[in-house]
C-alpha cells in the first residue's frame, strides 16, 4: 500500500522545521511521499491543529503531534 506523510506546521515553528526535516530523511529513506502544509492559510486546519504544530499525518490521519516519534512513524509506514 502507497503512504503519504504531511506535516501539519506553520512559518517561524523551530519544532515545526525539526518534524520537517525528520520525516523527509525517514520518508526519503523508505521511498514515502511526503509534504508540509501550513495551517495559519486555512481556517479550519488552525482550529483543529494550531495549538499542536507540528501535527504529523500518515495518509491523512493524524498520527502524532509535537515531535515525530521514529519508530513508530516507521512502523506505521512498513
Amino acid at each position: 500500500m502507497a503512504h503519504e506523510v504531511t506535516v501539519m506546521g506553520r512559518d517561524g515553528c523551530h519544532l515545526c522545521e525539526v518534524a520537517e526535516a525528520e520525516v523527509a530523511r525517514i520518508c526519503g529513506e523508505l521511498g514515502v511521499p511526503w509534504r508540509a502544509e501550513d495551517v495559519d492559510t486555512d481556517p479550519e486546519w488552525r482550529a483543529e491543529y494550531g495549538d499542536r504544530v507540528p501535527v504529523i499525518l500518515v495518509d491523512g490521519a493524524e498520527h502524532g503531534y509535537w515531535r515525530v516519534e521514529e519508530d513508530r512513524l516507521r512502523k506505521a509506514l512498513g
